[in-house]
């Protein structure tokens, strides 16, 4: 598939991410997170396996592809939306869109870390403006500098596994179409997320019994488009392009959930809020190794 067509799938899997997390934000107010998230991740694997039968890709994974679906399940599943629910929770639609936006400088240090191929002195640098633009927003999150918000913490977590998952599934993406990988890691995630639910929050499940209608609107559109279509569609795009120049986009889902927030939540987006944004963005562009590019660039066709 050519490179426009994986950025325009890209930036349209940022819009339905950004109004997803309010979407959560919202649902999560009704029942208890792990509960929540066990049965809408259920429902997106099932909506995943519809939509790759409808187009002919299901097949019965090969035996060393389950250690990818294990592995990928478990963090990029029940890892990243156990503690984004939980932190969902516990904070702001803003915040946790603000420290999602972390995502692209995380991908680009982790994978030079793993790859052997370690960052530079500028990517470092974007690591720890990055951090910075982090730390002012869980300082909103706190209501200023007299502690931390352990939901920004729980949402930070949650994008540092997500991260890890990526790299496994550019691995697995040379033997198994990411996304058929995708509906195995949700059917396994979701069970494993129902488990813990009934330890962490038992009899919640009859928490679904006395939701409003809006509640199921919701649920439908974060388990069916949010989350079923979106992480097909961003793990197809890892397998085609790569997982740091994917994760670039994810500099979209910040803005879009800083929106979805406003529209969806009413949140009050402050000074503080853009302040971060912008650290975050300046830490994405050198931490990703794009302001590298771009000043390499800039030399050869001065040079020449």
């Amino acid at each position: 598939m050519k490179q426009w067509k994986i950025y325009l799938i890209l930036t349209a899997v940022m819009l339905t991410w950004g109004f997803n997390l309010p979407s959560v934000k919202y649902l999560v107010s009704f029942v208890e997170p792990v509960t929540l998230t066990a049965f809408r991740i259920l429902l997106a694997g099932i909506s995943v396996f519809v939509i790759l039968a409808f187009v002919k890709l299901l097949r019965w994974p090969k035996k060393n592809e389950w250690k990818y679906i294990f592995l990928g399940s478990l963090l990029n599943v029940v890892g990243h939306h156990y503690f984004l629910s939980s932190g969902l929770a516990i904070t702001s639609g803003s915040n946790a869109g603000l420290i999602l936006g972390t995502g692209p400088m995380l991908t680009a240090v982790l994978v030079s870390l793993i790859m052997r191929s370690y960052p530079s002195k500028l990517q470092w640098f974007g690591v720890i403006i990055g951090l910075a633009g982090v730390a002012a927003t869980v300082l909103v999150g706190s209501g200023g500098a007299t502690g931390m918000n352990i939901g920004d913490v729980f949402v930070f977590v949650s994008i540092f596994v997500q991260v890890l998952s990526y790299i496994v599934i550019s691995k697995a993406a040379g033997s198994m179409d990411p996304r058929l990988l995708t509906a195995y890691m949700f059917i396994i995630g979701s069970f494993v997320l129902f488990l813990i639910s009934l330890v962490q929050e038992p009899g919640e499940i009859r928490a679904f019994l006395d939701v409003p209608p809006t509640f199921w609107l919701a649920f439908l559109f974060s388990a069916i488009i949010g989350t079923a279509v979106g992480h097909m569609l961003y793990n197809y795009s890892i397998g085609q392009a790569g997982p740091t120049k994917a994760a670039i986009f994810m500099n979209l889902n910040t803005f879009f959930s800083l929106v979805g927030a406003s529209v969806i939540l009413g949140e009050a987006i402050t000074g503080r809020h853009m302040f971060g944004l912008v650290l975050i963005i300046i830490g994405v562009l050198f931490g990703s190794g794009a302001a590298e590019d771009l000043i390499r660039k800039r030399r050869r066709r001065l040079s020449s």
